[in-house]
């Protein structure tokens, strides 16, 4: 179903008045599951807004509660929760769900691919949403995007690095297909919950760690453990978060309810990559001046060599399902069609802007 994007944002900017809830008619009391620690700053922030926005749209006939990650269940499975009832709504990222379907992967973020207004321009406009819908399906939930934390960093680590060499034999903290590359760099991979990242750094199971932003990782203190702050995020240039509902409950809505849904969901986007950015830029200067962070850009035969096993790895992500394969097929021919446009508008704007 096509999301009808006027109607949702006007909705949810207050320009179209939020039904009472009327004498007798029923609250649906609802429980939001998420994968971040409490209050934490991007995805934690945005699964609030959510549940609140939802809310207010419903006029009060939805009531959301938010539960941190193993409030109610594990971080890491969000989807699970939602798709078999136990509970009603999550907010997670899907690449989160690669074990069950390696599709999900691109619904999060690729490496070396869609930057997020490139990725949201895919799923609104590039047919995104329905290979979304379909790969969700059968695990029994609805996908939404739910947020975005913006460009990642490269990751925080414990020592410089010099050449690509040094990454052979590194634990790091890391999800998604960015944890593929880095293995394939030499460096072994760990999933952490965003909660023990910090522990894991200090306690030395790990030498490095990526979650996302600096905007979100200075809450995390991980410069503590690893001052080395590395950049640019070639692992992860996109950050999306999704809110997931589960698919017999969302079958059963009116389309009004679900239109107040979606635009909760799709006010988010612009609400949180804003603000993010906000983060980030205050963030970044805070770290460096105030804590020691030692800023530093990942080697170039690093880049290079982890450029051509990005490639390497999308294709082989394309043959271990057919759902895979269908949505890699999407993303590469979206990423090939508007490339040339961001390297003449967003590419050549910036490289202007810094002569």
């Amino acid at each position: 179903m096509r999301i009808d994007r006027r109607a949702t944002l006007a909705a949810a900017a207050g320009l179209v008045a939020a039904p009472q809830v009327a004498r007798g008619q029923e609250i649906r009391r609802w429980r939001m599951a998420t994968s971040w620690p409490k209050n934490l700053p991007g995805p934690g922030f945005s699964a609030q807004r959510i549940a609140d926005r939802i809310g207010a749209l419903s006029g009060g006939r939805i009531a959301v509660q938010v539960f941190a990650a193993n409030e109610l269940v594990p971080a890491f499975s969000v989807e699970e929760a939602v798709g078999n009832a136990t509970i009603e709504l999550g907010h997670s990222a899907a690449f989160f769900g690669m074990g069950r379907e390696p599709a999900s992967a691109f619904f999060t973020s690729v490496p070396f691919g869609l930057t997020p207004v490139e990725h949201q321009a895919w799923i609104l406009e590039g047919g995104g949403q329905a290979l979304w819908d379909e790969s969700a399906a059968r695990f029994g939930y609805k996908p939404l995007m739910g947020g975005n934390t913006g460009v990642s960093m490269g990751g925080w680590f414990r020592r410089e690095l010099h050449a690509a060499d040094d990454l052979k034999g590194l634990k790091i903290r890391m999800a998604g297909l960015g944890a593929e590359l880095f293995q394939r760099l030499g460096a072994t991979a760990l999933v952490v919950p965003p909660g023990d990242i910090y522990p894991a750094l200090e306690r030395g199971a790990i030498d490095a760690a990526e979650f996302t932003s600096p905007g979100a990782d200075i809450q995390l203190t991980l410069w503590r453990a690893a001052p080395f702050y590395y950049a640019p995020g070639f692992n992860k240039p996109n950050g999306s978060s999704e809110l997931i509902v589960n698919r017999k409950l969302w079958d059963g809505l009116d389309s009004e309810l679900k239109g107040v849904i979606e635009a909760a969901a799709l006010v988010e986007q612009t609400v949180a990559l804003a603000e993010i950015e906000r983060l980030n830029m205050d963030a970044l200067a805070q770290m460096v001046a105030g804590h020691g962070v030692k800023l530093r850009a990942f080697p170039q035969d690093l880049l290079q060599l982890a450029r051509r096993h990005a490639g390497e790895l999308q294709q082989d992500l394309a043959g271990r399902s057919p759902m895979a394969a269908k949505v890699a097929q999407s993303y590469a021919a979206f990423q090939a069609r508007i490339a040339p446009w961001t390297r003449v508008s967003v590419h050549a704007a910036l490289g202007a802007r810094e002569v």
